[in-house]
């Protein structure tokens, strides 16, 4: 028996069409991929955070609202 449709079960078959769907879907899928990779990882700034902190805390030294050994603390607290 030959099996579905005549020929092997093997469908009507695309032949090139078929290799370029699935070309361009794989492209696709990791396309994806990547652009949500690289959005999730833009969401979280890593240094960004911590510097604001100290800029804010050498405005604050500058202004004269903290001394020096209030200063010096607060920084090593946030150098870790």
């Amino acid at each position: 028996m030959w099996g579905y449709m005549g020929n092997m079960g093997w469908g009507y078959g695309w032949g090139i069409f078929g290799v370029a769907h699935m070309v361009l879907w794989w492209i696709l899928l990791i396309l994806g991929i990547v652009v949500l990779g690289k959005w999730l990882l833009a969401g979280f700034p890593r240094a960004e955070r911590g510097s604001r902190a100290l800029e804010i805390l050498k405005e604050r030294y500058a202004k004269g609202e903290i001394d020096r050994n209030e200063f010096d603390g607060k920084k090593r607290d946030l150098n870790g």
